[in-house]
């Protein structure tokens, strides 16, 4: 089953058990999936998806700090549950040490020798870990990695 599928049928699953805030949650990926489809005129692909699955989550985990920052102790709630919700589907996340042995081995096939080839590796790095690692922790690991 895709990702298109599963989102479909969990809204379904949500509606009968009354989740309101699941429901939500997947209304708005599935209004962003048919905004993109609309926009291409074609059908996406699991990987396209995933990846407004992906922009969904960075977008709430924005929302999070500022309202942690904010003192809205409601809306962070709201958010964490929300978060929960788009990470459900999500391939399994690396963890920073796989994460450091990929890019250690990115970097030494593409022969990156200090920080200015940092895009080099990102360009090399970011397909094979879409959708299992955060871009933003892939980029400090390489950061850390590169003299």
């Amino acid at each position: 089953m895709g990702l298109s599928e599963q989102l479909s049928e969990d809204m379904k699953q949500a509606m009968k058990e009354k989740d309101k805030l699941r429901l939500s949650v997947i209304r708005m990926v599935r209004a962003a999936v048919k905004n993109k489809e609309i926009e291409t005129g074609a059908a996406l692909t699991d990987d396209e998806v995933l990846g407004i699955v992906q922009k969904e989550l960075k977008q709430r985990r924005d929302s999070l700090q500022a309202f942690e920052s904010g003192g809205r102790a409601d809306l962070v709630d709201e958010a964490k549950a929300e978060i929960a919700v788009l990470e459900s589907y999500l391939p399994a996340q690396l963890s920073e040490d796989e994460l450091r042995d990929i890019a250690a081995r990115i970097i030494a096939e593409v022969g990156a020798t200090g920080k200015r080839d940092t895009g080099k590796v990102m360009s090399k790095l970011m397909p094979e870990i879409r959708g299992k690692a955060d871009g933003k922790l892939a980029q400090q690991v390489v950061q850390t990695l590169l003299p």
